[in-house]
């Protein structure tokens, strides 16, 4: 899971959360669009973070290199 894909589940969490979107009265009674709005919270959250990380520990390579000379 990349950035793109964490940010989208952070903003269709948050849409979920406030209520931004009206539902139908049928998905509201089968779906608590507050706790599903949470977990798509939680889970874009740490989408970032997991990607922040990942693409941190490869940018900070370092590279050692010998060189031995005859004099």
């Amino acid at each position: 899971m990349g950035f793109g894909v964490g940010i989208v589940l952070v903003v269709i969490g948050l849409i979920l959360l406030t209520g931004a979107v009206e539902l139908p009265a049928s998905v509201e009674d089968v779906v608590a669009t507050t706790t599903v709005g949470w977990i798509l919270l939680l889970a874009g959250i740490l989408g970032i973070v997991l990607g922040l990380v990942a693409s941190r520990r490869t940018s900070h390579t370092t590279v050692v290199e010998e060189q031995h000379r005859d004099v």
